[in-house]
């Protein structure tokens, strides 16, 4: 289930932490833990470390990868493998179309 309210949805600042459990990362991202070790199992480039005691600890570029994994199946409507290409290849990032205006454009003669 999906948390409206979660910080990532308002934009929020993920937290200045070196490492994050399954938990915090469930409530920062908006989505269950079972769907983060799903993410996990699907997504190459997501290889959280474990504990000791065998629990996932998250980095903060665990948590951005898996803020833009859930961006792009999530708005995007990306399948699993769509989403998966797309990152591999660097597509499916939102990119701003910038509009080159020139001197002419600025200043008919």
């Amino acid at each position: 289930m999906v948390d409206e309210n979660s910080p990532s949805d308002r934009g929020g600042p993920i937290p200045d932490k070196l490492f994050f459990r399954i938990g915090e990362v469930s409530q920062l991202v908006g989505v269950e833990p079972y769907v983060l070790r799903y993410w996990e199992s699907e997504f190459p480039g997501l290889s959280p470390k474990k504990s000791s005691t065998g629990q996932r600890m998250f980095r903060r570029k665990d948590v951005e990868l898996l803020l833009h994994i859930k961006h792009l199946l999530y708005n995007e409507k990306f399948t699993i493998e769509g989403a998966r290409k797309a990152l591999k290849t660097g597509k499916g990032i939102e990119e701003k179309t910038v509009e080159v205006i020139t001197q002419e454009d600025l200043f008919p003669t």
